[in-house]
């Protein structure tokens, strides 16, 4: 088996697939959910703790000054509030995804339970041979 077969193989396996789309989905829905962060729920925020944008949150660590060349070298910032603002990402993302496993957990249990409930008919063989029991037993 040459290694472009065997890459191709392990490359095609279910797992690998499911875990390449997962990965692209999970990309966009952080697209997503970090929009609604910096678009809608931050402003919120920001509004009710005084207008501030948690964006702009930051300890100055050393002025803005200009060289000897005339050129400004800019200020070092210690940006805490993109920090608190990656936590409401990641809290938002982290809630948005338990609560989708645990819908998807609810309707498996539910899957399960209906399946354990209802026994499966049996097969025409084994319903021929209990027909051909019961006309011995009627002999």
């Amino acid at each position: 088996m040459g290694m472009i077969s065997e890459f191709r193989e392990f490359a095609m396996r279910g797992n690998v697939v499911d875990l390449a789309v997962g990965v692209v989905i999970g990309a966009a829905f952080g697209k997503i959910v970090s929009a609604l962060v910096d678009g809608v729920i931050m402003p919120v925020i920001g509004l009710l703790v005084g207008g501030i944008d948690f964006g702009d949150l930051a300890i100055e660590l050393k002025a803005a000054t200009v060289d000897a060349a005339g050129a400004e070298v800019p200020a070092v910032l210690l940006k805490y509030g993109l920090f608190i603002q990656s936590i409401v990402d990641f809290l938002i993302i982290a809630f948005a995804i338990f609560m989708a496993i645990k819908a998807i957990n609810r309707l498996s249990r539910r899957q399960k339970a209906e399946e354990a409930a209802a026994p499966p008919a049996p097969s025409e063989e084994v319903r021929l041979l209990t027909e051909i029991r019961d006309a011995l037993k009627a002999r």
